[in-house]
């Protein structure tokens, strides 16, 4: 099962050529990253449990990412639609797909990117690595689908 968040375009992640530019991409992601997996209280998205904000006692670090850029991003008055999944469950990390198409509804449906984070979890105190939570894995279970394949591996 994938998870679907709208992540609107800003102005300001348009390049000189009218475009999402590639570092723009990454936060993009990023954001749809939190909408999924940090806890918020106005939210309702199961998959939402990682306690956020100062003095959390997590702090969520990326350990890889890869970006594959099908077609250029223009500007859309809607949000994207990020879909969402985890390809791998590990023991402290779990590693996040994505992929970007043009807003709901529009036709033809657009492919933009596909994507990979690994995130480890991490003790806020010690920085050190610390196991996924039985309440965490409980929720992200159902979301685990099998990794992306890209073009060049």
């Amino acid at each position: 099962m994938r998870l679907h968040v709208p992540v609107p375009v800003r102005w300001s992640d348009l390049d000189a050529y009218e475009h999402v530019n590639n570092a723009r991409m990454l936060t993009l992601l990023e954001e749809a990253r939190i909408a999924a997996f940090w806890s918020d209280p106005d939210a309702d998205a199961p998959t939402a449990v990682l306690e956020t904000g100062p003095g959390a006692p997590t702090v969520t670090l990326v350990a890889a990412q890869r970006v594959e850029y099908l077609a250029q991003i223009p500007y859309h008055r809607e949000p994207l639609d990020v879909e969402l999944w985890i390809g791998k469950l590990g023991g402290a990390s779990l590693q996040v797909f994505y992929e970007v198409y043009s807003p709901v509804g529009e036709q033809p449906r657009t492919s933009y990117v596909r994507a990979a984070t690994t995130i480890v979890l991490a003790d806020r105190e010690s920085g050190a690595p610390r196991r996924i939570n039985d309440s965490e894995r409980e929720a992200w279970l159902p979301y685990v689908e099998e990794p992306l394949t890209f073009r060049q591996q």
